[in-house]
Formats: structure tokens, C-alpha cells, sequence
């Protein structure tokens, strides 16, 4: 969703006017002073933290390059850390993706594997669609031998209600390829971001 298309949807005063109304039914006065400014904010925020609506994370594969002496094993950037929201409660999700995959006649800039991981992350998401749309992400556009991604995340909708469970986190996996069907490689892959692999 570009940013014309989401204003044509709702408009600035309403986003304001909806915050407003939730402060009231938390049972706090919009119009004290301590609180003016404050549906403009929320609503500025928004905007940041779900900007992948507005972008396209295939887009940053597009740029490749192939002059890499027929390098092709794998490559892996380990601990991109994002933050995100649990489209249940809205809630922020704050982890660390680990991500590789196996080139066959092209690489990618490595920021660009971090930018991937934010486009679906600054969206409402739950942890397991958003380590498959990144892993599927990087296969349809590069089209590698194999992509992998895990991700590691603490749900503050589970820490900060409900159960308040603290310093628990939720680990996710995705492999796609020659990481699903090469134990090897997937346990080489496992090891390269610090998690003991299966010794079948």
C-alpha cells in the first residue's frame, strides 16, 4: 500500500481522531495538556512502524551482482535485529533474524537482505508468516539453491499481558531448497549462527 492510496483510505484527522478516542476509553482527558500533542504522535509512529506497507522487499533484490569468481557457497548475515507488532494486539515483536542462502550465479549487497527483513517486519505480522514471506522473498527473486532464515523474538503481547511470561522467546524457522533437503548444509547453517545442528 503506497502513501497516497493509504491517505485516500483514512486521513490524518481521522487516524488523530481514533487515537483520541481510545485515550478516552482508557479513561484519560485527550484535551489535557499532557496529552494534546499526543494523537499526532501516535500517528506520525504509525507511519514508521508499518512503512512496509508502502515498499515492495522484493524490490531490494533486484540489484545483484554476478562478478564473484563463481563464489557459490553459502552466505549468511546473522542478527539483523527488527522490531514489529503482533497484528493481535498490536503489541511489539522484538527479535533477531539470522538469513543465508546458497547463490548460484549472483550475490546481493548484504544491507539489502536487512532491508528484506524490515519491509515484512514494519507490518502487522505473526512471527511464523514473517520468516516464510522473507525466506520465499529471497527464493523467487534471487532464485538461490536454498534460503534460510530463523528468527528469535520476544512477544511483548505475552510479557506485558495475559500470561506475563518474561525473558521467554519464540523461535521460528524456514528452510527452502537445498537447507531443507542437505542436512549438511542446514546444520553448517545452524552453526554459522550459533545453534547446534542435527548430527543425522
Amino acid at each position: 500500500m503506497n502513501e497516497e492510496h493509504h491517505s485516500q483510505e483514512v486521513s490524518q484527522q481521522q487516524a488523530e481522531d481514533a487515537v483520541r478516542t481510545l485515550l478516552r476509553w482508557a479513561g484519560d482527558d485527550p484535551t489535557r495538556e499532557g496529552l494534546l500533542d499526543t494523537p499526532k504522535r501516535v500517528a506520525r509512529a504509525y507511519r514508521d512502524w508499518f512503512s512496509g506497507y508502502e515498499s515492495d522487499p522484493a524490490e531490494f533484490l533486484r540489484r545483484t551482482f554476478e562478478e564473484v569468481a563463481g563464489y557459490d557457497q553459502m552466505v549468511v548475515l546473522r542478527d539483523i535485529q527488527f522490531e514489529s507488532h503482533c497484528e493481535h494486539h498490536l503489541a511489539p515483536i522484538i527479535g533477531r533474524a539470522h538469513v543465508g542462502y546458497m547463490p548460484t550465479n549472483r550475490v546481493v549487497g548484504i544491507s539489502k537482505l536487512a532491508r528484506v527483513v524490515d519491509g515484512f517486519a514494519r507490518r502487522l505480522q505473526v512471527q511464523e508468516k514473517l520468516t516464510a514471506q522473507i525466506a520465499h522473498c529471497i527464493q523467487e527473486t534471487l532464485q538461490p539453491s536454498g534460503v534460510a532464515v530463523v528468527i528469535d523474538a520476544s512477544h511483548q503481547c505475552m510479557t506485558t499481558r495475559g500470561v506475563h511470561k518474561r525473558g521467554v522467546s519464540m523461535v521460528t524457522s524456514q528452510m527452502l531448497g537445498s537447507f531443507r533437503d542437505d542436512v549438511r548444509t542446514r546444520n553448517e547453517f545452524l552453526q554459522f549462527i550459533g545453534i547446534h545442528g542435527s548430527a543425522r
